[in-house]
């Protein structure tokens, strides 16, 4: 029997425990895709208390004690943070088979060195313990980050943000790891939700641009790609749910824009040629910079009306989507690559069943000389556990080149969620050891070590283009 999350913790033949301590372990992270606030890392946040950097904005474990039947108001409401922190001891139990269970506890390891199961019986001793730590300068905002080996990370920016925390930590020499912001412009097509036409004013106060047709609208958002692009951004993000495919024109798209920002309602078919339009524009542009364009795809979010009214969006209550929408993706992705517009993209889904979809999808738009232009995006959200990531990699071995893979992301909001970086790259090199181990893979320590690293850092640092 082995020992719980022991050094071979996931490693389960010899290949596999060389691969990851001679290879993998040491490996830096560049996190090109999450959620960190770049203001609480420019001011190098000091947390007052585990929960509130262990729980705060922390969704996977809100739902767990949702689960569990805690009561909200020790999840996001006003119970105070040790009553908060108590509710999720008593939960933790509860999650073994649950990936939290793993991540608390490699959290608890990595970050506080306590090797103690996380229980009602512990929690207090572990409470004193992680609060004591926390008034040390290394377990500050930046601390956790560079503790973390990490040297370069992407946060989720909208538009319109100053990017004023970026600037100000680009000039701060006393920082060593790159935070660069990414454009998330969902705000720009999503014509028929709440709140758009106010957005358009705001994007019109920022560029200092009249927004009254969509040539307006597409010199506007140009105009923050070239802002985005000289602070660092190199990397676009969108939430697509689901992604729609529309011919239009932009003469249809301008009559389209009044009509919603005179509120007047829209059709179907006129809310999906104003999405296709506003996409296909932001794709050439992404391309034109060199960018890489990330499609977040087949997720259904804020499911419980009576909850979204009362804490907002982002809170725990999204689920897997089960969209049909291969042949839209394709259309939208052909019609950029029909004029050799379509940029490095990569393509997530949060329904695992679309892998080997999105996998030959990918692979029927590769080429002009850019290894792994097209990206099976890593297990997201609720797939980036040990099934959901074997999944993700086995599909993009048998359809593409695992070999390409630009590996791991955090998508969190949590200072402590890099060990998942840790927790991927064991996944990783036990994947790797089986094959070996079965006779599927050379036994060339060599040849899958360097395969290694790649996946676990090197790609990801050639595929965006950036210097860390």
């Amino acid at each position: 029997m082995k020992p719980f999350m022991d050094d071979n913790f996931l490693l389960t033949n010899i290949t596999a425990e060389k691969l990851y301590h001679e290879y993998a372990k040491e490996m830096p992270i560049f996190d090109y895709h999450c959620h960190l606030s770049p203001k609480e890392i420019a001011e190098n946040k000091e947390y007052k208390n585990i929960t509130e950097v262990w729980l705060g904005g922390d969704h996977y474990k809100w739902r767990a004690m949702r689960a569990n039947g805690v009561e909200e108001k020790y999840i996001t409401g006003d119970a105070d943070d040790k009553e908060k922190f108590m509710k999720w001891a008593e939960t933790m139990p509860q999650c073994i088979g649950n990936p939290l269970y793993h991540w608390t506890h490699l959290e608890l390891k990595r970050y506080f060195g306590i090797e103690k199961l996380f229980s009602p019986e512990t929690a207090e001793e572990i409470w004193v313990q992680c609060n004591e730590l926390l008034q040390k300068e290394e377990f500050r905002a930046r601390g956790l980050i560079e503790g973390s080996n990490v040297k370069g990370l992407c946060t989720t920016d909208d538009p319109t943000d100053s990017l004023e925390y970026h600037q100000a930590l680009a000039k701060d020499k006393s920082f060593g790891v790159k935070v660069l912001p990414a454009f998330r412009p969902d705000k720009s097509f999503n014509i028929e939700k709440k709140g758009f036409a106010e957005w358009i004013v705001k994007l019109a106060e920022v560029t200092g641009k009249k927004i009254e047709t969509f040539t307006d609208l597409k010199a506007a958002l140009k105009q923050r790609i070239e802002f985005f692009h000289e602070v660092g951004c190199r990397v676009s993000d969108h939430a697509l749910d689901p992604i729609v495919y529309q011919e239009g024109t932009e003469e249809e798209a301008t009559a389209i824009l009044q009509k919603a920002l005179s509120d007047k309602g829209l059709t179907t078919e006129e809310i999906e040629k104003f999405k296709t339009q506003v996409l296909l524009f932001l794709g050439r542009e992404y391309a034109r910079k060199g960018w890489v364009m990330q499609l977040h795809l087949c997720s259904i979010r804020n499911n419980s009306t009576r909850m979204f009214k009362i804490l907002g969006p982002d809170t725990g209550y999204d689920s897997m989507g089960d969209y049909v929408y291969a042949q839209a993706l394709v259309k939208f992705l052909d019609k950029l690559d029909e004029t050799d517009e379509l940029p490095k993209t990569i393509l997530y889904s949060l329904n695992p069943g679309d892998n080997e979809m999105l996998a030959t999808v990918a692979g029927s738009f590769q080429g002009g000389g850019i290894p792994g232009k097209m990206q099976l995006g890593s297990g997201w959200w609720f797939n980036d556990q040990k099934d959901g990531m074997i999944r993700q990699m086995v599909a993009l071995a048998n359809i593409g080149l695992l070999s390409r893979f630009i590996g791991m992301l955090t998508d969190s909001r949590s200072f402590l969620s890099y060990t998942r970086h840790e927790y991927f790259r064991r996944i990783l090199c036990n994947l790797l050891g089986e094959w070996v181990e079965n006779g599927e893979a050379p036994n060339d320590l060599e040849l899958l070590g360097n395969m290694v690293k790649n996946i676990c850092y090197n790609n990801a640092l050639e595929y965006f283009g950036v210097e860390l």
